[in-house]
């Protein structure tokens, strides 16, 4: 792959409880190039409450973006500074979220309604530090989903200095359905999304919602800049192992399953001294070995024992051991 590449090629999508630090120092054990992205920190969070334990990553994680939750633009120029001083890469501004508690914060999906003020927002972050500034949105809400907003939303904020929009080719329904039904109910717009590429070639676009595999990324990237994985990756983090050689062109083959937890270990032992539960890690593992012989006896053994009081990494090993090929496999 030349370094003409679009740094965004890949990305796993941030996912709240879930891309937390632990979470992606896994992914990056399976992928050198992945954008990773954290949980939405909301400014409130940053600006009144424990920032540090926001802020804080291992440099391993590298590339990594913060993602912000707000609407005020002193607030996420406040936030995106701290972002830069703790060695962020990129700040992201939330315009997909459609929950009840986020809309009631007025941010995420309801500020597409609101280009201006998201303008003003991206404005003020740009100057707050050196960071590009991307966002990430659907292509519409409630009834408000024709290809000319969202098309005048992206002139709006790319004139305010957003090169890179990731684009979840869902819209957001703000009323009557759950979270989890507006990631899988409103009717994907793939075609929405390669259009806006099509009319704002300069800039950066990213796709997301429904691509679960490879040869489906592969596909939209002849159209598109990059491709954003969400929970797909997360069930089934093998899947980024494959992604540096099929989508980077990478001459390294990935590691076996297996050694990426072996890999793990010391950083595993590290946090545990520092006094993190080990399930807060385990659970981030669970996927690992999908579809392979020992599978179930390596999610029942970590899920039965890593939140036992005195869990430590003797439990990693023994589930490993407890994947030991038998008469009968799973």
């Amino acid at each position: 792959m030349s370094a003409s590449t679009p740094p965004h090629r890949f990305c796993v999508a941030p996912m709240l409880d879930w891309t937390d630090r632990y979470f992606r120092y896994f992914a990056r054990m399976l992928s050198r190039r992945a954008w990773l992205y954290t949980e939405m920190v909301t400014t409130a969070a940053l600006l009144h409450g424990d920032a540090e334990r926001f802020l804080r990553f291992d440099p391993i994680e590298h590339p990594l973006a913060l993602q912000l939750g707000g609407s005020e633009p002193d607030a996420l120029a406040r936030c995106a500074a701290l972002g830069e001083e703790a060695g962020f890469d990129e700040i992201n501004l939330n315009l997909g979220c459609p929950s009840d508690r986020v809309q009631a914060g007025r941010f995420g999906a309801c500020l597409m309604r609101e280009p201006e003020l998201v303008a003003d927002a991206i404005r003020a972050m740009r100057e707050a530090g050196s960071l590009p500034v991307t966002v990430k949105t659907r292509i519409g809400v409630d009834h408000d989903d024709r290809y000319e907003q969202l098309a005048r939303l992206v002139e709006t904020l790319a004139a305010a200095g957003c090169a890179t929009f990731h684009v979840h080719a869902r819209k957001a329904w703000l009323k009557g359905l759950s979270p989890k039904q507006n990631r899988e109910l409103p009717p994907l717009r793939h075609d929405a999304v390669w259009r806006l590429k099509h009319d704002f070639p300069t800039l950066e676009i990213v796709i997301n919602g429904g691509i679960r595999h490879l040869d489906e990324a592969a596909m939209h990237l002849r159209h598109v800049d990059g491709v954003m994985i969400g929970r797909e990756a997360y069930h089934n983090p093998w899947l980024l192992a494959d992604v540096d050689q099929r989508l980077f062109g990478e001459d390294d083959p990935p590691r076996e399953r297996r050694g990426i937890i072996e890999a793990m270990l010391p950083f595993i032992e590290r946090e545990l001294a520092a006094g993190v539960p080990l399930q807060r890690i385990s659970r981030h593992l669970l996927g690992l070995f999908q579809g392979q012989p020992g599978a179930r006896r390596w999610r029942r053994y970590l899920s039965e024992n890593s939140h036992l009081k005195q869990a430590d990494a003797s439990v990693i090993r023994h589930a490993l051991d407890a994947m030991t090929p038998r008469k009968t496999e799973d």
